[in-house]
Parts: C-alpha cells; sequence; structure tokens
C-alpha cells in the first residue's frame, strides 16, 4: 500500500497532528509508504516530493502549521474558489496531476483541507480517477457534515485570550473595543471566541446587523455603570439593507472592524479602537483538544485508506468518526443556525447580536 499525502489552503494549529497519525499509524500497523507533496497540489502536479518515514513526523505534534507546506491561491484545474469551471483560473493540469498520482503507484491521496481543497479533490476524484480521502480542516468549523474541524479550538482560544487582554484597557480608558476575527461566511469563531471571553457584541455573518442596535446596546451599558463595550465581529458579518454601513464592500476598504468601529464612536461619542487578529489566529501551537482531535481524524484517514472505498470524507459525527461520500461534503458550507443553543446562550446573558 503506498499513500500520498497533502495539506492544501490556509495553514492550522493541528495540520502536523494530523500528518503524523496517518503516516504513523500507516507504516507501524499497515507496513504502508507513504509520501508527501509539498505545497498543496503544487506539488502534486509539479511532482514535488518527499518520503514521510517514522523520524519524519517525530516530534511535530506540537509544532503548529504544516511540515509539508501549503498553498491556496494556485489554480491548477480550472477551477474558481467556488469549485466551478472557468478558462480564466489558470492552466488545466488536470492530466499531470493523474500522471504524477500514478507515477508513485499510490492507492490513495489522503487531502487535508477546508472546502476549497475538498472541491478540488472531488474534482480529481472525478476527472482524474484519483481516488481520495479528504480529512476536514478549518478554522473556521464551516465543513458540512463534521461536528468540530481542527484548528477550531485553537483559534477560539486565541481569539478568547485576546479578548481577555482588550477587556482590561477597555475598563481602564472607558472605550468600546471591536475584535475583528476571522470567518467570511459562518460566524462560529465570534460566536465561540465572543461568549468565552464575554464579549457584549456579537456579529456574525448569519445575522445581518443594525447600527442603531449596536450602538443603542453600547449606550444602554453606559447608563447602567458599564462604561466600556467589547464587539466581537467576524469579518464577513454585514449589516441590514438600508443601514447606514450597507453598500460598503468591507473586505476592500478596511474590514467591517474598522467600519463599526468608526460608527460608534461617530453616533455615541465614546472612544472606540479596533483590533483586527487576523492570521494571528492561524498561528502557533494547536491545544491539546486540537492535537487529539487531529491525531483521531489522521489514524481514522488510514483506516479509511485502508478498509473503506474511496472517495470519502472523515467526519466527526456524535462523537464518532465516520466516512461520509466527499460529493455530500464538498460545497455545502455549516452556517451557524439563528437557533443554535449556544446563540442563545448569548443572549440570555446579555450579550446583542446586533439587532
Amino acid at each position: 500500500m503506498r499513500i500520498g499525502i497533502l495539506t492544501g489552503g490556509g495553514d492550522c494549529p493541528g495540520l502536523n497532528a494530523v500528518i503524523r497519525a496517518v503516516t504513523k499509524s500507516a507504516l507501524i500497523h499497515y507496513q504502508a509508504e507513504v509520501i508527501g507533496f509539498r505545497d498543496g497540489f503544487r506539488g502534486l502536479v509539479d511532482n514535488d516530493t518527499i518520503p514521510l518515514h517514522y523520524e519524519t513526523v517525530s516530534n511535530i505534534l506540537n509544532v503548529g502549521g504544516t511540515i509539508l507546506g501549503s498553498a491556496n491561491r494556485e489554480r491548477f484545474f480550472g477551477l474558481k474558489r467556488d469549485g466551478t469551471s472557468s478558462s480564466n483560473e489558470g492552466p488545466d493540469r488536470t492530466r499531470d496531476a493523474a500522471e504524477v498520482f500514478r507515477h508513485h503507484k499510490l492507492d490513495r491521496l489522503v487531502c487535508i483541507g477546508g472546502d476549497g481543497t475538498l472541491r478540488i479533490a472531488h474534482y480529481l476524484a472525478k476527472h482524474a480517477d484519483i481516488p481520495v480521502i479528504g480529512v476536514p480542516k478549518t478554522i473556521d468549523n464551516d465543513v458540512a457534515k463534521t461536528d468540530m474541524t481542527f484548528g477550531f479550538d485553537s483559534a477560539v482560544t486565541t481569539v478568547t485570550e485576546a479578548i481577555d487582554k482588550l477587556h482590561t484597557t477597555a475598563r481602564s480608558h472607558h472605550r468600546v473595543m471591536v475584535v475583528e476575527v476571522m470567518g467570511r461566511t459562518a460566524g462560529w469563531i465570534a460566536l465561540y471566541g465572543g461568549v468565552a471571553g464575554g464579549g457584549d457584541i456579537l456579529l456574525l455573518p448569519e445575522v445581518p446587523f443594525s447600527t442603531e442596535a449596536i450602538c443603542n446596546k453600547v449606550l444602554d451599558r453606559n447608563r447602567f455603570g458599564k462604561r466600556f463595550s467589547i464587539v466581537v465581529a467576524a469579518e464577513g458579518a454585514f449589516p441590514q439593507p438600508n443601514d447606514p454601513l450597507s453598500g460598503i464592500e468591507f473586505h476592500k476598504s478596511g474590514g467591517i472592524g474598522q467600519h463599526v468601529t468608526h460608527e460608534i464612536e461617530k453616533r455615541t461619542g465614546i472612544s472606540s479602537r479596533v483590533t483586527v487578529l487576523g492570521h494571528l489566529q492561524r498561528g502557533g501551537s494547536p491545544t491539546p483538544f486540537d492535537r487529539i482531535l487531529g491525531t483521531r481524524y489522521g489514524y481514522s484517514a488510514t483506516e479509511a485508506v485502508i478498509h473503506s472505498a474511496p472517495n470519502v470524507v472523515i467526519c466527526l459525527n456524535k462523537g464518532e468518526m465516520i466516512p461520509l461520500p466527499i460529493e455530500e461534503v464538498a460545497g455545502a458550507p455549516k452556517l451557524v443556525p439563528v437557533d443554535h443553543p449556544l446563540l442563545l446562550a448569548a443572549q440570555s446573558v446579555g450579550s446583542s447580536i446586533g439587532i
């Protein structure tokens, strides 16, 4: 048995835990060979590989990032980011990928990545006849059919620690502190990090906000003696129609946090500041939870290589790791339901969601 493995998309704490688990379980239990492709799908089409031995993956469990490297901008298969075909997205190197896969006489290709990576894996399974095993990876926690992705807990921990620190300066200077976190289409980080950090206002992409409601919440807190407020905004949060901030292309003009901060200070007269955490949320060592979760995902991926039909994604479902058909998982982002228990709990303890 010969197994190929690559990591695609943005880096994420816990990637090395998965690589380690796939490699060690394959070597120890099945005497399989494992080959890593450098920098995601680029390594596959360019035949840029590294053999993965026991020593190669030793002492990487607690290391952030990925020893294989990753890439999330290159287009090798004529695909747009949403997985649809386009002749304007670079040369189609599907044939190169198929030839490299067969050159190494691989039995399966383990693709570790988020929705974009899984879409490409699905495409290669259909059009290049490459049997794939997907492992869902994203700090955004937005992969369908998966209760939790590794990297999410680490990102939430980083956000929570940042909010804890911002609380002290907000309280000291009687300011509004707006914390912009990742989450372009799904607000899981803003929700979990905001609740863990005691955020007063949580802005999610799933719930269009009202600038007036945000400012009223800040003023209400002031009237009750709370002379500071913490706003946690997902980068993909957006306003309701006819809101003063509607129509602004946030990602092209400075981010949602900057605009919300400006409006709060202008409307309330309260000093306001913004902190954009950005790629800080992706970095650093994985939490113990993510080391364990990554190990489970990696081991389960190897088991799927040996015992399951190909073209599946390993999903955490009610505590169990189960392989699901890749077409059921790729292309269907998991959003925060408006009746999610944690969202309701946040509102019950006084947090506003900007409406």
